[in-house]
């Protein structure tokens, strides 16, 4: 895993645009086999942050969330590893994210809602956190309209790795 140190910890990201760019400075330096588990409630950012993670890999988008189709593979426009985009919220178990046979080795994977199912898939990992505005709970979010919960609004984004590099 060869993403720089130094974007491990915790940082406030004020809009969306800064999300995905965030996204895109971790995405120009992973490789084939590394794994990364996003953890937040729904409107956190996290496939805004993997949209611009894409794009710093070089790889076919559009980037959207799986959360239907369980996984999307989006094959590299560079000669990189191809991204896979997994959405293991409709999910029960770590065995049914296994049965999805994800190509680990040789892609990047990022995984939705993996905390608790994916630790398993590899030795190392990065654990991306995002939080949304205090004030927005979960039992909040149902009744909210999909553009409010995309709206820009500061978001805490918290990096660590895990496992054994």
């Amino acid at each position: 895993m060869s993403v720089d140190p130094a974007f491990l910890g915790r940082r406030e990201i004020a809009t969306s645009e800064e999300m995905e760019q965030l996204g895109f400075r971790i995405g120009e330096q992973l490789e084939a086999g590394d794994l990364l588990i996003l953890t937040g409630p729904l409107g956190a950012g996290k496939t805004t942050f993997t949209r611009g993670l894409a794009e710093g890999l070089g790889v076919r988008g559009p980037v959207q969330s799986p959360t239907f189709v369980i996984a999307r593979t989006h094959p590299s426009l560079v000669g990189r590893a191809p991204l896979v985009h997994v959405d293991a919220y409709r999910l029960g178990s770590a065995a049914e994210l296994e049965d999805l046979d994800l190509d680990l080795e040789r892609s990047v994977v990022v995984i939705e809602w993996g905390r608790g199912m994916a630790e398993e898939l590899a030795e190392s990992w990065w654990d991306i956190e995002l939080e949304r505005p205090v004030g927005v709970s979960e039992l909040d979010s149902a009744d909210l309209d999909p553009s409010e919960l995309d709206a820009d609004a500061p978001r805490i984004v918290t990096i660590m790795r895990e496992g054994t590099p």
